[in-house]
């Protein structure tokens, strides 16, 4: 496909960039804990400015330390001693031709006061986000006046290093976005009341750093094209703002949308489609002359490419794709689209960040180690290498290892690859993972890995192979309690439902485990005609799955009619029935069932063949749920760590 919009050059301001291809601002929480800009961040936007990236917009950037705070280890502009540092990113960035924004952002009531040493959270107006739970309080006018000044600063600090411009973020129901919508600016003050008066705060902000500045500085505001919560920033509203924003010297409009409180807006979980929020941008972009940037889910080159061409934005802001492949646009530009290693909005991402900790990416596992695996040791010297089992682990590891010019034989008793990323592709609303599967596959094929499917070596195949090392990445065990009735034929698991891709209907099923597996086998069934129901055996629906993750397949099933019970443990099973015991009051329950469908997890593998291979050969690595179980993220790590390290 012939990509001319996506690869010309655009202007923001007076700036030229060389491509159309943005990379939004993310929360990554890889600075110093003095808001500096550490090795581990420059390495992580030189990696993406390095793979063909026009512009690279930072992660929120805080202006005030004393209620500004929106993550740990936030990058800052709050002090010149953070301007070295800065500007090592900005040359770090720059080498390659790729210019660089610092997005300004307060989380107003969108933080946490366990961020800000215990203090109260602070907000336009006193009302509570729901999501965070905590109770803000209303700033005062004097409060508001001095953070206008901090924005200020920061944009002044940002300019002295070297950086090509600044971005206020207004969007996502933070501390601007409060000030402009009309649901949580509730003040009486110059602050609030009128729209023009809710536009003050950004208009004040905007006109002190046009001042301190310069008026060709480049200045972008990302803003809600919709916010999707009951009297907020409406289409019709944000158009009205982005109209007033040119008219007050604004160089570009970035479009998003949602808040907190509207959270699978703002980072799609995999249901939604590619473009889905198109309308948003386009809108906006008919009725201003400036740059409209959007970020729409974008997952793949013929979509962005696409919507240049329909005039729905002049840049394309390509977030969660280029953590997932920061050489997406070096791999679009030479037509290498296949190499493209595809995201698959599991929420791996963000769901690390809230949880405290650094952002990472289930199919990448260099995201944020970009200076601790800079390059592949090609040291394999055709070394023969055996991996067992072509699941992500597997197929990682050989990827790996045969980039490092190992000889890679990879054996897959199925006949196909995947494994359980494979099988997780078949439920409604996952065929982002086929894409993963895809991609991995046509690597190790083009890396000239040796595939051989419907193949399960014995001790004596390897002994006869005599590889330097074998990979074992057989998967795990799935967990079947014993109890009475387990092995009946009425008794299924739930990867065999998947696999066998098994066409009931109208039948009523128990689904035991309300693990992403469960809920998603779940769903399978429900969509074809059946009566299903999910138990848990805790007090907690899908414990440790992201809530933007698990609200998008719950409110599926829900449509489906599908029942979630919790605190109720299968305890047998015979022709017709399931028995299960209610964990808290000790009742026991029977219903009637067809089918009992067991999605309980799975353990390590226990294999007398690993054993084997552990007693004839020096050189062992386990992998994936064969050592231990987990998600995508841990065995594509896995894969990707183990078969860096081999020598």
């Amino acid at each position: 496909m012939n990509y001319e919009n996506l690869f010309k050059k655009g202007k923001i301001g007076n700036l030229t960039l060389k491509n159309r291809i943005v990379m939004p601002a993310m929360g990554t929480s890889l600075a110093s804990s003095t808001g500096e800009a550490s090795d581990r961040i420059i390495k992580y936007y030189e990696e993406r400015a390095k793979g063909g990236c026009g512009l690279i917009i930072t992660e929120i950037t805080r202006v005030d330390e004393v209620t500004g705070v929106g993550v740990l280890n936030q990058l800052s502009v709050t002090h010149p001693y953070q301007i070295p540092r800065l500007e090592k990113l900005a040359r770090a960035v720059h080498k390659y031709d790729t210019k660089i924004f610092v997005q300004l952002q307060h989380p107003g009531r969108q933080s946490k006061s366990a961020l800000i040493d215990g203090r109260q959270i602070v907000a336009p107006s006193a009302i509570p986000c729901k999501t965070v739970g905590e109770m803000p309080r209303a700033m005062e006018t004097e409060e508001v006046e001095e953070l206008v000044r901090n924005f200020v600063k920061g944009a002044k600090i940002a300019q002295t290093a070297g950086i090509d411009g600044v971005e206020l973020h207004g969007a996502h129901g933070y501390l601007i976005g409060q000030f402009l919508s009309p649901l949580t600016n509730k003040r009486t003050d110059k602050y609030g009341g009128s729209f023009m008066n809710r536009m003050k705060f950004i208009t004040e902000i905007i006109g002190g750093i046009r001042h301190i500045c310069g008026p060709n500085f480049p200045l972008v505001v990302r803003l809600d094209g919709d916010e999707f919560v009951e009297g907020g920033i409406t289409l019709e509203e944000a158009i009205k703002m982005s109209k007033y924003l040119e008219s007050i010297g604004v160089h570009a409009i970035n479009v998003s949308s949602g808040t907190y409180e509207s959270g699978t807006t703002i980072i799609e979980p995999v249901s939604y489609p590619e473009g889905w929020k198109k309308h948003l941008s386009k809108a906006i972009k008919e009725n201003v002359s400036i740059p409209v940037i959007a970020c729409n889910n974008i997952k793949t080159p013929r979509v962005a490419e696409n919507l240049l061409a329909d005039n729905v934005s002049d840049f394309i802001a390509l977030g969660r794709a280029q953590l997932a492949d920061p050489e997406f646009a070096n791999k679009t530009f030479e037509s290498r689209e296949k190499e493209i290693r595809p995201c698959i909005s599991c929420l791996e991402c963000i769901s690390q960040l809230t949880a405290g900790t650094a952002i990472r990416c289930a199919v990448n596992s260099k995201v944020g180690f970009e200076e601790d695996f800079s390059g592949f040791e090609k040291n394999g010297n055709e070394r023969l290498v055996a991996v067992i089992g072509g699941g992500p682990a597997g197929m990682e590891a050989a990827r790996v290892l045969a980039t490092r010019n190992f000889k890679v034989i990879l054996f897959e008793k199925k006949d196909y690859l995947g494994g359980s990323v494979h099988l997780g592709s078949i439920p409604p609303c996952k065929e982002k993972l086929s894409a993963l599967v895809n991609n991995m596959e046509y690597q190790i094929k083009n890396l000239g890995v040796d595939i051989r499917l419907n193949s399960a070596p014995t001790i004596e195949d390897l002994k006869e192979l005599d590889p330097y090392a074998v990979y074992v990445a057989m998967g795990g065990n799935e967990i079947v309690p014993e109890m009475p009735g387990i092995h009946g034929e009425n008794v299924l698991l739930a990867t065999e439902v998947l696999d066998k891709k098994m066409d009931m209907k109208d039948k009523k099923i128990i689904v035991a485990g309300s693990g992403m597996t469960g809920l998603e086998t779940a769903e399978y069934l429900a969509e074809k005609g059946n009566n299903v129901e999910v138990i848990e055996m805790i007090d907690t629906i899908a414990p440790g799955v992201y809530a933007s993750a698990l609200y998008d397949v719950t409110s599926r099933l829900k449509k489906y009619g599908v029942e979630m019970h919790t605190r109720r443990q299968l305890i047998a099973v015979d022709k017709g029935h399931a028995h299960m015991l209610n964990t808290f009051s000790q009742e026991r329950i029977t219903k009637d069932v067809d089918y009992v469908v067991l999605a309980l997890g799975v353990r390590p593998q226990t294999s007398k063949l690993i054993e084997e291979i552990e007693e004839n050969f020096a050189n062992v690595r386990i992998l994936g749920d064969s050592e231990k179980a987990g998600k995508v993220h841990d065995a594509i790590k896995a894969g990707f760590d183990k078969a860096y390290t081999l020598q």
